[in-house]
């Protein structure tokens, strides 16, 4: 993958490179240490075809596709290689391809064998602590749906960033022109950019011929009111370069640029003062405010191959120390790509985290110190997923995958949906309620989900956008109590529900309980009816010698037959429903009594309010 030159250009390449060299492997040996990988799997191809029966060979060729990024090619090499024993990072490797070819089973076995050779490493542990993560990813809610932009080359397309003017920048090695490189035998990278139309479709690209070279250039990150750019261009622009001699070969560096916006142009480019000729910096990544730059880098100090670093831009143009994410964000693998968007959330690139295969795409909210999330799929894939950028103002996000051979930049629509936080609390103590039962209904007050809440009183549910909802809360104790969610328009909402110690009244004769409604001309036990027949329950609970007696009451409309059939229904709807919560049925009974006892007697004349107060249950003490 061309992109792979950003990840670093010079670090990666394999401890036994730096074996003693012999004669037989000499000129494929010189073509690895400078990064062709494509010649150097050819040459070291003809030994294998010549009879060359060689470990090192294999290894070689193994992690000459590892670096090409060639799954199929570089699995089949490194399972020649294990055959005797290895070094922990080559079964990692191994892995990796395995899993990226969606062999997970065989992935997960050389995954068991690295971590117990390397029990320490960050990648081990989580690998150790999640044993089940693989269906857990595959049936994570989907976040996003996905779709190639037109804009895709036959080369490589990625690290495209969408600005607040709907300017789309991003990489390409489309310019057949330009030399190619040995890495991946495709064009050198330039920087290009499109427009987004009102139709979200975009316009022809076109080079931004003031920011490249005859070298790598990009990718790029442009400032929140547009007149900023930072972006990685190879050291190889500024004539700087070195020779390694135990590896025979000459390299280069990835270094960050600033530049300005200059009437239509760029323009006025420096080169950033902690770039150095030791490490690669790359893949920047300014916040919203200016005043941070994100970027990824093997500098000292870093955990893995790669890290998310951050610096410091103040004010007078100069530039804080560099600081490290640390080990919440940064493993032993490869963590690359960071995009930070406008409400502080944090993007980024990793093989060092649990995953689906390759690179994938992970998100951190700063502002919380939130877990680390994996986005899942169809973000992420079993291939290299990379350079998620997110524009809140324009709710668009676009990343870049090779899952159909060469790197190509997707969009990310989001999918929307909200979760809603329900707590439930003591509305007197405040006190926290875990084992509360908490019901979420939709608007036609149909029971969609209930669960229980954890020891801090929470509960979360996925509810859709723009659609309210009603929660209902219980615990033993306490009256139920029904709360309302608004209509949102995505995010995170928080709903708190206070429940009240229940305070039934009972006096010598009744238990008093609020009206027990029932739907017009139904019987069935509604949910509201439910929480409030709970309070019933727990009262002939808490006392076992009560017997009651269950009587149900209509209104004067309709015929005498009639409403005394649908109060002996609703009557005896009241009874099961006590008795199905554990209440011996000859603890209670029930009757029906139509219209024949009033509360309020208004005979025709009866208000709407008037109905509803004849329309009721009650509940006698039979026995105490």
């Amino acid at each position: 993958m061309k992109r792979l030159y950003i990840l670093l250009s010079c670090v990666l390449v394999s401890t036994t490179t730096l074996k003693a060299q012999n004669k037989k492997t000499e000129s494929a040996d010189k073509l690895f240490n400078q990064f062709e990988y494509v010649e150097a799997a050819k040459e070291y191809q003809k030994l294998v075809d010549k009879g060359q029966q060689d470990p090192y060979i294999y290894k070689q060729l193994a992690d000459a596709y590892y670096n090409m990024y060639n799954p199929e090619e570089a699995a089949k090499w490194y399972a020649m290689v294990v055959k005797t024993p290895q070094e922990a990072e080559t079964y990692f490797r191994y892995s990796q391809m395995l899993k990226a070819t969606g062999k997970y089973e065989e992935s997960n076995k050389q995954m068991a064998v690295f971590a117990k050779k390397a029990p320490n490493d960050h990648r081990a542990k989580d690998f150790n602590q999640n044993p089940g993560y693989l269906p857990k990813l595959l049936n994570k809610q989907k976040s996003f749906n996905v779709k190639a932009l037109e804009i895709n080359s036959t080369g490589s397309d990625f690290g495209a960033v969408l600005t607040n003017d709907n300017t789309l920048y991003f990489t390409s090695s489309r310019n057949k022109s330009k030399r190619t490189d040995g890495w991946n035998d495709e064009p050198y990278l330039d920087i290009y950019k499109s427009t987004m139309n009102g139709d979200k479709t975009f316009s022809k690209p076109e080079e931004v011929v003031e920011l490249n070279t005859r070298w790598h250039d990009g990718p790029v990150s442009i400032s929140s009111d547009g007149n900023t750019m930072y972006f990685s261009r190879d050291s190889h622009a500024e004539k700087e370069f070195e020779k390694d001699k135990k590896l025979n070969a000459k390299f280069s560096q990835v270094y960050l640029y600033k530049a300005t916006k200059e009437g239509n142009t760029w323009g006025n480019i420096q080169a950033l003062p902690f770039n150095s000729k030791e490490y690669s910096s790359s893949s920047p990544s300014i916040s919203k405010d200016g005043k941070t730059l994100y970027f990824s880098s093997n500098m000292p100090g870093s955990v893995g191959e790669t890290d998310i670093w951050r610096v410091a831009v103040n004010a007078d143009g100069t530039y804080g120390k560099p600081e490290n994410m640390g080990a919440k964000i940064n493993t032993e693998g490869k963590e690359q790509f960071p995009q930070i968007t406008d409400d502080n959330v944090l993007y980024f690139s990793s093989n060092g985290h649990i995953g689906l295969g390759g690179l994938d795409v992970y998100m951190i909210d700063l502002k919380t110190n939130s877990q680390i999330d994996n986005l899942g799929k169809p973000v992420n894939s079993e291939k290299d997923d990379f350079a998620f950028s997110f524009n809140t103002k324009q709710n668009a996000g676009f990343f870049s995958s090779n899952r159909a051979g060469a790197d190509n930049i997707y969009q990310a629509n989001p999918v929307c949906g909200v979760e809603a936080m329900i707590v439930v609390s003591d509305a007197r103590t405040g006190a926290l309620l875990s084992g509360s039962r908490v019901s979420i209904l939709d608007v036609k007050k149909n029971v969609l989900e209930t669960q229980t809440t954890t020891p801090n009183g929470e509960i979360i549910f996925p509810v859709d956008c723009n659609t309210p909802y009603t929660i209902q809360a219980a615990k033993d104790g306490y009256e139920s109590g029904v709360f309302a969610i608004a209509a949102t328009n995505g995010g995170k909402v928080k709903v708190t529900s206070a429940l009240n110690p229940i305070d039934v009244i009972v006096t010598e004769k009744e238990i008093v309980l609020k009206e027990i409604n029932f739907e017009f001309n139904k019987s069935n036990i509604t949910a509201e009816g439910a929480f409030e027949l709970d309070k019933l329950v727990q009262v002939m609970k808490q006392n076992e010698n009560l017997v009651i007696m269950a009587k149900a009451h209509t209104d004067n409309r309709g015929s005498d037959k009639y409403n005394m059939d649908l109060s002996d229904r609703r009557a005896k709807a009241t009874v099961q429903y006590v008795i199905s919560k554990g209440i011996d049925k000859s603890r209670i009974s029930g009757k029906g009594y139509g219209e024949s006892e009033p509360k309020v007697d208004c005979k025709e004349a009866c208000t709407e309010e008037e109905h509803a107060e004849n329309r009721r249950s009650e509940f006698l003490i039979v026995k105490k």
